[in-house]
């Protein structure tokens, strides 16, 4: 009975010690520390330690805890990427719209998502000596932690934790990606030797222990990287691309395959409670992703979004997907919260990946002439087109990808405070073989950006490496200068506790990896279309 109870310490002090770390690394060795004595077999009694040091690392990597998920994917990763937009008025003047978010939001991609990883991470090498669990969590590091990497730059990685060292040496984003491909790869080997094998679903919410899916998953999840580098070191993307869709299982290619993370417990679905329960929702669907949407008359509409709920008094004619614009002066809640929604339930799964956006990855990679397989890039085009039809359980998936016509809407702001007048963008949705390879480009990414929502830091990302989909200049620009407002924040600063508690790592970051100064307008190593 002692054991048990030396186990159950060891699980929560592992679970949940990171709460009292001062820092990103600060107290690392610590917090891994089992200050019981509990051996590894002990630890290991029933699986209990490695399913709860793998589950924690599988709710990090796109965060399930509201607040986490909130500042992440809402106000950060959903305002930059085109899908949110603040409806709560008490957010003017210090958010990630307007290019100046509190100190406090700025740090939680980085603070807390490095915080909680590692030592899970640890904590599960420390109880098992399982390849497959083991290969998994490398997996979801990965998955986790090329997101911090994609937002800061240059990031403590290989060496946290490296000789009982609390404040960590950064290594450059492009030394985190060289590790990154290496990991998966090394993954994959020992998950394809054993891929006839399973593992406890107690331990897996993403794919119930399937390793053929997580080797899958992996595979995609190098081919999304390795696409990262298209513009900064073409030879090494190409390369890693063919190897991760050459690979003897390959790449997601059906939904069946999709990566989603369910079983939130009693908060249920983060987005459902921001969007809804928060202070009557905090955040509300983008004008960007509804005037695409609206002007190709898409129909997953209905399946993405709810419709606004203004009232005659309003003056409004009628109901529709009407976004709020993103980068304004907030107005009322009352009014904010009359806009379209994300159409989520507590019960619906976060999602990681889709087989859809592999699609779209090996479109690009076509395009570019890399070798993705016998089809076409105009092939994978329309099969990421299809693959999300199917996901949403949308009709009229032919008759969209024929529409040679439509194009993005100009935004109408129904309460008139808002509208954009300016042109979004005349790309069309049927593929044009004759178009040249920008042109396709534009097409490829603003379908995957459709395809990938609510995913977004992914889509931030795609649109500063690809300069696509177009988005609206946001109408305040709060950054005092620093930001251009026609190209949009390229990165985030770094939290001040970093700076305060690992301050020689992180000025030896800047001065010689990231080649600028820390704030917003510096981009990050692979930001290099010209």
């Amino acid at each position: 009975m002692i054991k048990y109870y030396r186990l159950i310490n060891y699980i929560i002090l592992v679970t949940v010690g990171i709460l009292l770390s001062a820092g990103c690394t600060n107290g690392f060795e610590e917090i891994n520390k089992d200050p019981y004595g509990v051996t590894k077999d002990e630890a290991s009694r029933d699986a209990y330690s490695e399913s709860a040091a793998m589950l924690a690392i599988q709710s990090w990597v796109v965060p399930t805890f509201p607040n986490a998920c909130q500042f992440i994917e809402c106000l950060l990763g959903g305002s930059w990427g085109g899908y949110f937009s603040d409806s709560n008025p008490g957010f003017n003047g210090k958010n990630f719209a307007t290019y100046r978010p509190e100190p406090d939001w700025n740090k939680v991609l980085f603070t807390d998502i490095i915080t909680n990883i590692y030592p899970n991470y640890r904590a599960l090498n420390d109880v098992t000596d399982d390849e497959i669990l083991l290969s998994v969590a490398e997996i979801c590091k990965v998955a986790a932690l090329h997101r911090v990497a994609d937002a800061y730059g240059p990031i403590p990685y290989s060496k946290i934790g490296e000789d009982g060292e609390l404040n960590a040496p950064f290594d450059s984003q492009e030394q985190v990606y060289r590790t990154m491909f290496k990991e998966l790869t090394d993954a994959v080997d020992i998950l394809t030797i054993r891929q006839a094998e399973s593992f406890s679903p107690n331990a897996d919410k993403v794919f119930n222990g399937n390793i053929v899916a997580w080797i899958k998953f992996a595979n995609s999840l190098k081919l999304r990287l390795a696409m990262r580098l298209a513009y900064v070191d073409p030879d090494l993307a190409q390369q890693m691309a063919e190897e991760a869709v050459a690979h003897e299982v390959g790449v997601m290619e059906s939904n069946a395959d999709n990566a989603r993370i369910g079983g939130f417990g009693k908060d249920g679905n983060p987005f459902h409670r921001i969007m809804y329960l928060w202070n009557g929702g905090d955040s509300r669907v983008s004008a960007d992703i509804t005037s695409y949407m609206n002007g190709f008359q898409d129909p997953r509409r209905e399946k993405y979004f709810t419709q606004s709920t203004f009232t005659a008094n309003d003056n409004v004619a009628q109901n529709g997907y009407f976004g709020l614009r993103s980068g304004i002066m907030i107005p009322a809640a009352q009014e904010a919260q009359k806009y379209a929604n994300y159409n989520v339930t507590s019960n619906t799964p976060m999602l990681w990946m889709n087989a859809a956006e592999v699609a779209f990855l090996r479109a690009e990679g076509a395009l570019r002439g890399w070798n993705m397989g016998a089809e076409s890039a105009e092939a994978c085009y329309e099969q990421g087109i299809r693959l999300s039809f199917e996901e949403w359980d949308a009709g009229g998936v032919d008759s969209y990808l024929a529409d040679n016509g439509r194009t993005p809407l100009p935004y109408i702001d129904p309460m008139g405070k808002n509208t954009y007048s300016g042109e979004v963008s005349n790309i069309t949705v049927a593929w044009k073989e004759d178009a040249d390879f920008e042109e396709n480009l534009e097409r490829i990414i603003t379908q995957k950006w459709i395809a990938i929502f609510p995913l977004g830091l992914e889509a931030w990302a795609e649109y500063r490496r690809t300069g696509y989909p177009f988005f609206m200049p946001v109408v305040m620009n709060n950054s005092g200068g620093v930001v251009d407002t026609a190209l949009g924040p390229r990165r985030l600063a770094y939290p001040g506790e970093e700076i305060t508690t690992n301050e020689e790592n992180v000025r030896y970051a800047i001065d010689n990896y990231l080649k600028g100064p820390d704030n917003m307008a510096t981009r990050v190593w692979w930001d290099a279309k010209k």
